[in-house]
């Protein structure tokens, strides 16, 4: 029998190393050797986790006394449709060590690592403290292990004592403020998937509008990042609490800024598409600022003061989220209210760009790896409006939208005034995929859950 599955996926004592592999070949044939297409594809701390594991090997051999020539990486452009070895035309594209999806090819953290190794020196970047996927417990994604005589026995990735803890828990993290909110728990799941050292932390244990708090947190956790995942969210609130919105969404970011640039720590930290006025097509980083409520005022403040402090600061504009873990999103209660047949009230004339959590979370992650500043539009291309969005969603998921109640924006008689049109673009790079594909992956991929009920929908 023969069953097409990585071998690094099922044996219980991993595959044979690079090393060994190497070094049969050079007993075998006692002829140079070039490893000329070393690559993961995978997300990028794996691709350099990878590259840095073979070539170590190689030195390693070299020692041994192995003619080990060179280690080139593959490919240094990316490459296309490589995830169904070009068997379909999906326009799927794996950066390599430069990315080319920008008007200039942008080096990854690939560039940085071949150029320290390739010189002679060490590199230290903080994600090469965890092992990559192929040494982790969570290779195991079929559920069993294969042993030396073939038996197989059933893995608990969570219990089971081939987890590798300790190479995580030693690692210096990425700290996540804003943990028990949306984003916070999308970047603590994503962290675990990708193997990533992280410490998540709910206000109570991370106030970051609160020098001595933000003080602990950094002594404590020695981060080598920090993900800004905590603010004031509720735009129409914001209009009544200004001085609290302000607080969190503001101060709070750019005292993280100031005290990140003293401790050359990198930052990530979030806006939004309300900075923005009302536009007639889809808004680019360099467009002018024009907000027309406290929330986009505080945002588009908080940017100023991040930057001015720390110019190095990653700043990612977004808008409109939904994913498939949070229930409170706009899609997640459409599709709960439509299929019970109750009443659902969105708006025709706003149109905005819906972003996918996990994809946000994702590429976020790949631009934090690489070194990326300044700011960043993060959206699902594409522009809609919040009644298009619902119909759309419910025609994908087989659900009747006869309950959707189209109105006009201002019949919604929401607190906070918002742009009609705030779709957002980029002029740096089109980093998310299109709209339809993420709807796609969310209806796969979100749990099951109830939702509360909502008569009137239209916000973040």
């Amino acid at each position: 029998e023969y069953a097409d599955i990585l071998a690094a996926r099922v044996l219980e004592e991993g595959t044979a190393s690079p090393e060994s592999i190497l070094m049969e070949a050079w007993e075998r044939y006692k002829l140079p050797i070039a490893i000329t297409e070393c690559h993961n594809g995978c997300t990028r701390e794996e691709q350099l986790r990878w590259f840095h594991d073979v070539w170590q090997a190689a030195e390693q051999c070299i020692q041994r006394g192995a003619d080990i020539r060179a280690v080139t990486a593959w490919s240094l452009l990316g490459a296309f449709d490589w995830n169904q070895l070009v068997t379909r035309n999906d326009g799927h594209y794996e950066p390599g060590v430069y990315d080319v999806r920008f008007g200039k090819p942008k080096p990854t953290a690939l560039v940085g690592m071949m150029q320290s190794l390739g010189t002679g020196h060490i590199l230290d970047h903080p994600v090469l403290q965890v092992p990559g996927w192929w040494k982790r417990s969570d290779r195991f994604v079929y559920g069993i292990a294969v042993d030396k005589r073939g038996a197989t026995k059933p893995i608990n990735r969570i219990e089971d004592q081939l987890l590798i803890r300790g190479p995580i828990s030693g690692a210096r993290p990425i700290l996540i403020s804003g943990g028990g909110g949306t984003l916070g728990q999308a970047f603590a799941r994503i962290c675990e998937r990708r193997g990533l050292a992280y410490r998540s932390l709910c206000r109570a244990q991370f106030d970051i509008a609160d020098q001595a708090s933000v003080h602990r947190a950094l002594a404590t956790f020695q981060p080598w990042a920090i993900i800004n995942a905590a603010g004031f969210v509720n735009v129409d609130e914001a209009e009544l609490h200004r001085s609290r919105c302000y607080r969190e969404n503001t101060e709070g970011p750019s005292l993280l800024a100031s005290e990140c640039a003293q401790r050359n720590i990198q930052l990530l930290t979030f806006s939004t598409d309300l900075v923005f006025g009302t536009g007639s097509r889809p808004l680019v980083e360099s467009d002018h600022t024009a907000p027309k409520n406290y929330y986009g005022i505080s945002k588009v403040e908080a940017e100023r003061r991040v930057l001015a402090a720390m110019p190095s600061a990653l700043v990612v504009r977004t808008s409109a989220f939904f994913g498939p873990w949070d229930e409170y999103n706009f899609l997640a209660i459409a599709l709960q209210r439509l299929q019970e047949g109750l009443h659902l009230r969105a708006a025709t004339d706003a149109v905005v760009s819906p972003t996918y959590v996990p994809d946000l979370v994702n590429t976020c992650l790949d631009l934090l790896v690489d070194g990326d500043r300044g700011i960043w539009h993060l959206a699902n291309r594409g522009a809609i409006s919040w009644a298009a969005l619902a119909e759309e969603v419910a025609n994908a998921a087989g659900v009747s939208a006869r309950s959707l109640q189209k109105c006009k924006l201002n019949d919604l008689q929401l607190r906070a005034d918002r742009p009609l049109y705030s779709a957002l673009d980029s002029e740096r790079a089109r980093l998310l995929p299109p709209l339809d594909d993420a709807l796609g992956r969310f209806l796969s991929e979100r749990d099951v859950v109830s939702t509360p009920s909502f008569s009137m929908i239209q916000g973040r």
